[in-house]
This record gives C-alpha cells, sequence and structure tokens, in this order.
C-alpha cells in the first residue's frame, strides 16, 4: 500500500511539476528558442543577413526555428527554452567584463595616445539567434572586441579627405619656383574631431558582419569624444592658434596683392 501511495505521489507531483513549467509566454520585445535534448529545430528555408563573402563558411549557422511573441505555449520537461530580447538597446566603448576603463585609449598617425570615448546602439538579429545563443560565449563581448579592433586600426591611419594644406599648389602650378610647400601638415587630432560623422559612417560600414558573425545587429555607432592628454591639448590649441594666424595673413596678403594688380591695371588703362 506504502508502494502504491508513493508512486501516486510521484506521478501527481509529476504531473502538477510539468503542468506549472510547462506552459510559457513570449513578451512582445522578446523572441524564444525551443531546444530538444539540447538541440534546436531547424528550419528547411530561411533568409539569414548579409554579411562578408569570406564569411559564409566560416559562419555557416543553421537558421532556426523561433517562437514569436504570443501564447501561453508549452514545452516538454526535456525542453529547454531560451528567451531573448530584441529592443535595441544601448553600450558605452568603455564596457568591458573584463576590467573597468573610463576611455578607450588609440593611437594616432602622428603617435600620440588620444582617448575615445561613445556608445553602440545593438539589438539582437532575430533572424541569426543561432549565432546568437549557441555560436559564441558571450556575443556582445565579442562585438565590443571586434568594434574597437576595427576603431584602431581606423584611427591610426585616418587622413582628412579634404586635406590640411593652407594655399591649394594649383594656384602656383606655373610659377617659376615650382609647386608651393604646405605651410602646416594636417593635425591627426583635429582632423578626427572635424570628420567624426565620417568616421561613425565608416565604422557601421565595417560592422555590418556582426549580425553574421555573432547575430548582433549593429544600430548605430556615436563616437561622440576624441581627447587626447591635457599636454598635447594644450600643444594643438597652440598649433591651431597659429594655424589660423597664418591662414589669416595669407588671406590679407592676398587681398592687398589682388587690390594692387587691380589699381595697375586700372592705372594703365587711364595712361592709355
Amino acid at each position: 500500500m506504502a508502494v502504491v501511495m508513493s508512486m501516486v505521489g510521484v506521478l501527481v507531483y509529476s504531473v502538477v511539476r510539468v503542468i506549472i513549467t510547462g506552459f510559457f509566454t513570449v513578451r512582445p520585445d522578446q523572441r524564444a528558442v525551443l531546444t530538444t535534448f539540447g538541440k534546436a529545430q531547424r528550419m528547411p528555408q530561411a533568409a539569414m543577413p548579409d554579411g562578408d563573402p569570406e564569411d559564409g563558411d566560416r559562419y555557416a549557422y543553421p537558421p532556426i526555428r523561433v517562437i514569436r511573441p504570443g501564447g501561453p505555449y508549452f514545452k516538454w520537461p526535456w525542453q529547454k527554452l531560451y528567451k531573448v530580447s530584441v529592443a535595441t538597446e544601448a553600450v558605452d566603448l568603455t564596457w568591458d567584463p573584463t576590467k573597468r576603463q573610463t576611455t578607450i585609449e588609440s593611437v594616432t598617425k602622428d603617435n600620440l595616445t588620444t582617448g575615445v570615448n561613445g556608445q553602440l546602439r545593438f539589438r539582437v538579429c532575430e533572424r541569426n539567434l543561432y549565432a546568437y545563443l549557441f555560436g559564441v560565449k558571450d556575443p556582445l563581448q565579442h562585438v565590443m572586441g571586434y568594434f574597437v579592433s576595427v576603431l584602431r586600426e581606423r584611427i591610426a591611419n585616418f587622413e582628412d579627405p579634404k586635406g590640411g594644406a593652407l594655399i591649394s599648389t594649383d594656384e602656383f602650378a606655373g610659377s617659376e619656383d615650382g609647386p608651393t610647400v604646405e605651410l602646416s601638415e594636417g593635425v591627426s587630432i583635429n582632423d578626427l574631431r572635424k570628420n567624426l560623422p565620417l568616421l561613425n559612417d565608416f565604422m557601421e560600414q565595417q560592422c555590418k558582419g556582426t549580425a553574421q558573425r555573432y547575430g548582433i545587429e549593429l544600430d548605430a555607432a556615436l563616437i561622440t569624444e576624441i581627447d587626447p592628454p591635457k599636454e598635447v591639448d594644450q600643444a594643438l590649441s597652440a598649433i591651431n592658434s597659429t594655424r589660423n594666424q597664418v591662414a589669416a595673413d595669407i588671406s590679407t596678403a592676398r587681398a592687398d596683392a589682388e587690390q594692387q594688380i587691380t589699381m595697375s591695371k586700372r592705372a594703365v588703362e587711364i595712361a592709355t
């Protein structure tokens, strides 16, 4: 009799546990994936995110069945549920679970160490949840490492597309002395500060492959600060002041020269 009661108790407990833990719902900002004995259900055809063709073989993740918002749904005890938020989130560039830091250090073309700050907006790629859940252990950490490495490479090789010369060599192409030497080279930190939108656009283009690699779509890159050390910043201020003074002197000299030429032409006309 005791054995029968024990069996009935175990049966009732199992049924109640299955019923209580078996039903679940998915919120509108969530997506869910079910695995059966550790394997997610594959889908025969599904649109995968675009990426670098060279990454196709290395990051060829299978499309899996994604549970949309709604419910209640039911799962068996041998199935495991994974819920993922697909809402757009923001994270600072300084975020790193392995260490605490207040800025990202990077070396410019002029071999100056500068600090970079900003934010990334991202969201989980619904079309590639396999990569996010099962492809890598910490996809956000991988994305941040990838982004920072690309950013440092770009900063180290960045050049102002408009150039840093004060005088165009085309104006003196016909002079006997040959082309004019640039009065001042472009300062990389100044060039970066002036071209932050261009730098952000470049980073967004370079990080389009993160959806295919890690299952995270980069929504926007917002690099807001590029600050060198205090001593370097003071030196840059002096350089900028000098460049502005030189540019002003050149403009004044050019205006005086044009005025003298105009007066000389007028005098010749009157004499004639």
